[in-house]
């Protein structure tokens, strides 16, 4: 063999061992970059959908969920809870959900997609507080002889129905919010997720 071939082929093989040592040098300075930007699992599940399964929910109950570090809350409304929300609507600030503080799909005195079932933000709109479900009628602790369920915010009183509705007169200004969310079967909803399936 000539001195000449031996040569070529030791320069092809620096040359190419040249190339992968530089191309494996180069993607271990990038790798820091890369996942600096992409966002940690936290953060990703902290603003992902939730199912939420309430199979196991009573009538007249409550459970809590959380989405993206908030109270969820779904409440399974009795045939008499459902009755009286029309009868508090002359009591209530917005009755009709004028203020857009849910879902398009989300429509009428139970504001839901399933009339049972309620499904909100426990979070008071005054100050973010988180109201305490108070379901018993009548008199229950501050509330007045006619009250016919829902949620008292004890920071500053305000106080809203089984829909979520505020009362006219307290200090939260608006209804209290509802999440996008979609039936997965009758007792499961995805919490994030609009009926669509656009995720919020």
């Amino acid at each position: 063999m000539s001195k000449e071939g031996v040569d070529l082929g030791r320069r092809r093989f620096l040359t190419a061992t040249t190339t992968v040592v530089g191309g494996a040098g180069v993607v271990a300075a990038l790798v820091p970059f890369i996942t600096y930007m992409t966002p940690s699992a936290r953060a990703r599940a902290a603003g992902a959908p939730v199912e939420a399964d309430f199979s196991k929910l009573e009538p007249g109950k409550m459970m809590t969920f959380e989405y993206r570090k908030k109270p969820i809350w779904v409440v399974r409304r009795t045939a008499q809870n459902l009755a009286d929300l029309t009868t508090l609507n002359d009591q209530l600030a917005d009755p009709s959900s004028k203020v857009p503080q849910q879902p398009a799909y989300i429509k009428g005195d139970a504001r839901s997609i399933k009339a049972e079932y309620a499904v909100m933000e426990g979070i008071c709109t005054h100050l973010g507080c988180s109201p305490t479900h108070k379901p018993e009628m009548g008199a229950a602790e501050g509330m007045t002889d006619d009250w016919k369920g829902g949620f008292y915010c004890p920071c500053h009183g305000s106080k809203f129905d089984l829909s979520g509705r505020v009362y006219a007169g307290v200090p939260a200004p608006t209804n209290l919010k509802i999440p996008p969310h979609k039936y997965l079967s009758e007792t499961k909803i995805m919490i994030g997720v609009d009926q669509e399936g656009a995720t919020a």
